[in-house]
């Protein structure tokens, strides 16, 4: 039976220019939960509802969590001064529970930290470095995919390129452009691209319900694979090369993103296949010695139990859902940010 031929064509909705946007005092998101059934956009204006919004997955992405962070820091600033007083402890305490809404991705924090560190200023300025957080994402990331690009055409021979990406890494894990993803645009701009197969990523579908709703966008041929498929893909020679993103980096270059990313590495290892982290340089937290200092997030068991709805295990059943893992740094090729390409043990 022949293999089912790439979806390519434009996604059914525009598009605002960013994913992440600030008007009148709201941080503006596109809501992630509904995609790709529901084009929604949220208006975010109380810690509460900037809490809800990445507990929930409305926003995420680590790009996009340092924004979002930094923003709801402004916000926080502004609802607590009057008479050019600001209560900073109130804005401290706020800022605390917004960089803790999820504790893997090192950006959230960072975002959260850059912003407070201008609240002395007052306000206008805790404001004032937000947006430059917001505005810089974009010329970031694209820095980040050229580089990554130039990366991969060395590491690879065939033309065009079969890519294989896990989760989401477009512009709607950032502000604008994307990571991971942002590399297959900077690649499919060159020509280089044949195809790419975008993992469905479970328990959430990132993968099957963003990353194909992206590609679609960019007309880039493209198929969705269960994350089981990806090692068979890989043996039957249908993939050149792995781009991922990260949410946070270790000082010994070990990657933490979203589960299932380790067992791609492992499969790419073992075939040969280069395996590429695309990341900003705020995502790599030299604090860290290795993964095994990174905090896991575990996240509710009905995600798993539950699948559209209807229950697909036994009542009572026990859950174990990480929502990332840690692949070591001998197993990724190289990790490229907008300054620099590390090049790890593998190549």
């Amino acid at each position: 039976m022949p293999e089912q031929q790439p979806t390519t064509g434009p996604a059914a909705a525009a598009w605002p220019a960013r994913s992440v946007d600030w008007q009148d005092g709201a941080i503006v998101i596109i809501d992630q939960t509904a995609l790709p059934a529901e084009h929604r956009v949220l208006r975010l204006t109380t810690c509460a509802e900037v809490v809800d919004a990445i507990a929930r997955l409305a926003v995420r992405g680590a790009p996009a969590l340092g924004v979002v962070g930094a923003l709801g820091v402004a916000q926080s600033a502004a609802r607590h001064s009057t008479n050019g007083r600001t209560d900073e402890a109130a804005v401290r305490a706020e800022a605390d529970r917004i960089a803790h809404a999820r504790p893997t991705a090192v950006n959230l924090s960072w975002g959260v930290r850059r912003a407070l560190a201008r609240l002395p200023e007052g306000p206008s300025a805790v404001l004032d470095e937000a947006l430059e957080l917001l505005a810089t994402d974009e010329r970031t990331n694209r820095e980040a995919s050229r580089r990554a690009a130039d990366l991969v055409l060395e590491l690879t021979s065939r033309r065009p390129l079969r890519l294989l990406t896990h989760c989401n890494t477009g512009r709607l894990a950032t502000a604008a452009w994307g990571t991971a993803l942002g590399t297959v645009r900077e690649l499919w701009q060159r020509g280089a691209v044949a195809e790419v197969l975008a993992c469905e990523t479970r328990p959430l579908l990132q993968g099957s319900r963003l990353t194909a709703w992206e590609l679609a966008e960019a007309g880039i041929p493209h198929r969705v694979c269960v994350d089981s498929a990806a090692a068979f893909a890989m043996a039957r020679g249908m993939v050149d090369c792995v781009l991922v993103g990260a949410d946070r980096i270790t000082a010994n270059g070990d990657v933490a993103n979203k589960i299932g990313t380790y067992a791609h590495a492992i499969a790419a290892a073992r075939h040969g296949i280069p395996f590429v982290v695309v990341a900003p340089e705020s995502t790599i937290d030299p604090s860290l010695a290795s993964g095994a200092e990174i905090t896991v997030e575990e996240r509710d068991g009905g995600e798993v139990t539950s699948f559209g709805g209807t229950r697909v295990v036994p009542a009572g059943c026990a859950t174990f859902n990480p929502a990332f893992d840690v692949t070591p740094a001998d197993l990724v090729s190289a990790v490229v940010t907008e300054e620099r390409v590390v090049t790890a043990a593998r190549t």
